[in-house]
């Protein structure tokens, strides 16, 4: 046996698509029901083992076996539900890999596991087996029935005595047999799409990055339980402390409700047609008492901190650490990582002086203590966030990140010696940039120094084609200038980037040649080809973005553009309009995520337990150095001669922003 591949379904009382399949796997009622097989890509085979099937030892002992690939579609769920699997029914033939010097794990070692969902993204293609099915146009597809018999045998139908009850295939035996058709059915489809895509493999490194991928997922971040609860009961005692104020200060019934008070504040002379934030920003211009107070107590109202501490709770295992955080490839079209569950990469950002002291004050649930010191309970909350991610006792974290890495990654691409010279020289780039762009010294806090909010908004909001719209996005309200004098600031930088600028152009040309004469085409020592309906751009590192079923369009204002099949903002597959500067971001982001993963395999032997955009969180031994660290992550890859890298970061007995 070379190859198996695996369909299982299971049961639990928990729910996945909130707490992810590591705590649903962790669950006292959690249980395998139906396991399909084909091995070698052939006949697939149903073990029934709800009914008593007994898996044969040949596949058990495939399993731990990392000579063999194993293949699924979003391969962690079988091999964490088999992980659990086989640790307590088969002790004997299970065996956990090491994920630190002192630890053998509870899951089998991801060496061999390989996953089709990530096949299809590095493809470009969709992420859900129906939609990367539907999108091959394969006759073989993920049956419809599948939702309805998921909902009512892998979901408890009730609770009784606090234990759940789950319907037994004996309760509906015709369904029994549909499910299982429908286990048999998503292993026909894996293995359509797999041939499919046989002719475009993902290459080797990618499935090693891969591994390391699921060992951090594995690993998991410990969470401080104790805070986390204490946030929600000081949570829930702010809601009902600011709801009872709007309530004595407006008399109506329920605060929050848009429409209730939509109409007060109408009757008092201010007219809304919604009571988003912003929308409540622009009210309180010009509020004045009861309803200023109402609005702000509105705004402190709608934190949303909660949802992230209850999304802690229910992700984290019963070791009180979170797993499952990162999804590899999640963004197809660059290749870097997608959030999942807690979304590390969207945490609210923390400003208080004495974190230490206001996390103390929550932790120990002194509620009158944060209302007194701190004002804003909901907002204290929200900036404690990560916090909550703590080390395991006797270690701390050590946090690392590449600095500006985008502007040195498109400087070096492109070029642009003066941008890698400020680099090289340790110069502030925001300064820089407003240096080259006015033609005066920019010295942060001294010598002309306002012009570098200017440089700061510019080189956020240009550096992939951006215009005013991009300006005002990255902060450009706040210099109060017209959209004339922004248009100035864009044309300013344009200007002082010339050779960013020609790359934007440079690759849209290649791009449009690749499509047009189906041909191979280079530029700045990138590759664009056209194979079979597909588009690659071959990055420096070896690794490939690819874009489906690329074509030659006409846009808005009537010249040619770049169309492509991908998954669009409203989240279906369908075609999306770029052109050159977006091409670059792409590529930019792309060598970016690259940089990342080549500094985290050479730092695989550190306890990497998370990664937010082009940061690196290690759970440390107290000797670990952080200047090593750095160092290390400042070393460039041989593929990326000549770039300058620079790498910041702190230590820290929690998470936190420095």
């Amino acid at each position: 046996m070379k190859t198996i591949e695996i369909d299982l379904e299971t049961r639990s009382d928990r729910d996945i698509t909130k707490c992810g399949v590591y705590a649903y796997v962790d669950s006292p009622y959690f249980a395998i029901t139906l396991m399909s097989v084909a091995m070698d890509d052939g006949a697939v085979q149903l073990y029934d083992l709800a009914n008593g099937d007994r898996v044969p030892d040949e596949i058990l002992t495939a399993l731990v076996d990392e000579s063999i690939i194993k293949r699924a579609f979003n391969v962690n769920f079988e091999r964490v539900c088999l992980s659990r699997y086989l640790r307590e029914e088969y002790p004997q033939i299970f065996r956990g890999y090491s994920i630190d010097a002192d630890t053998v794990g509870d899951y089998l070692s991801p060496v061999g596991w390989q996953c089709t969902m990530i096949h299809c993204r590095t493809l470009g293609l969709p992420s859900t087996l129906a939609s990367a099915g539907a999108a091959l146009k394969l006759k073989q597809q993920k049956m419809p029935e599948g939702k309805a018999l998921i909902r009512y045998f892998c979901v408890p139908y009730k609770t009784e005595n606090g234990i759940p009850l789950f319907h037994a295939p004996a309760d509906a035996p015709e369904k029994w047999e549909t499910f299982k058709a429908y286990n048999k059915q998503d292993v026909e489809a894996e293995l359509a799409i797999d041939q499919r895509l046989s002719r475009f493999p993902v290459p080797d490194f990618i499935w090693e990055q891969f591994y390391l991928d699921q060992e951090i997922n594995d690993r998991g971040i410990r969470v401080d339980m104790e805070l986390v609860e204490a946030a929600l009961t000081l949570d829930a005692q702010a809601k009902a402390t600011l709801s009872a104020e709007m309530c004595r200060l407006t008399g109506i019934e329920n605060p929050n409700s848009v429409y209730q008070l939509l109409e007060w504040l109408g009757e008092q002379g201010y007219k809304s047609d919604c009571l988003d934030k912003a929308a409540v920003k622009e009210l309180l211009k010009t509020a004045k008492d009861p309803v200023k107070s109402v609005l702000e107590l509105r705004l402190m109202l709608s934190k949303s901190s909660v949802k992230k501490y209850q999304a802690m709770q229910t992700a984290a295992c019963s070791d009180h650490r979170a797993r499952g955080m990162f999804s590899f490839y999640g963004a197809s079209r660059t290749g870097r990582w997608a959030g999942r569950i807690i979304q590390l990469q969207n945490l609210p950002q923390n400003h208080i002086p004495d974190l230490t002291e206001a996390r103390n004050t929550v932790k120990y649930g002194y509620y009158d203590e944060v209302e007194m010191f701190y004002e804003d309970v909901p907002d204290t909350l929200s900036q404690l966030i990560r916090t909550a991610f703590v080390p395991r006792p006797g270690y701390k974290f050590i946090v690392a990140d590449f600095s500006a890495i985008e502007a040195r990654v498109i400087a070096w691409i492109a070029g642009e010696q003066w941008r890698m010279d400020a680099f090289a020289n340790g110069a502030d780039i925001y300064c820089a940039s407003a240096s080259k762009m006015f033609g005066v010294p920019v010295v942060k806090h001294g010598e002309n120094g306002h012009l570098r909010q200017k440089g700061k908004v510019a080189e956020l909001a240009c550096g992939y084609g951006g215009s005013v719209g991009a300006m005002k996005a990255m902060g450009g309200d706040s210099l109060n200038l017209t959209d004339a004098e922004l248009k100035q600031i864009v044309d300013d930088w344009r200007a002082a980037s010339p050779h960013i600028t020609a790359l934007w152009w440079a690759v849209d040309d290649a791009v449009k040649k690749a499509i047009k004469q189906k041909t191979t085409t280079e530029t700045h020592g990138l590759q664009f080809s056209y194979q079979s309906r597909m588009l690659f751009i071959t990055l420096p590192s070896g690794r490939n973005l690819c874009y489906a079923q690329p074509e030659i369009g006409e846009n808005q204002f009537g010249g040619e553009s770049v169309t492509y099949m991908g998954v669009g903002a409203s989240k279906k597959w369908e075609r999306i309009e770029s052109y050159g500067p977006k091409f670059v971001e792409n590529i930019v982001q792309g060598i970016a995520r690259d940089l990342l993963m080549y500094s985290m395999q050479t730092l695989s032997h550190c306890f990497i337990v998370g990664h937010i955009h082009d940061e690196m969180i290690i759970e440390a031994d107290r000797r670990m150095s952080l200047p090593e660290i750095c160092e290390q992550m400042a070393r460039t890859p041989a593929w990326a001669e000549g770039l300058l890298l620079r790498a910041d970061g702190y230590e820290c007995e929690f998470y936190r922003k420095d």
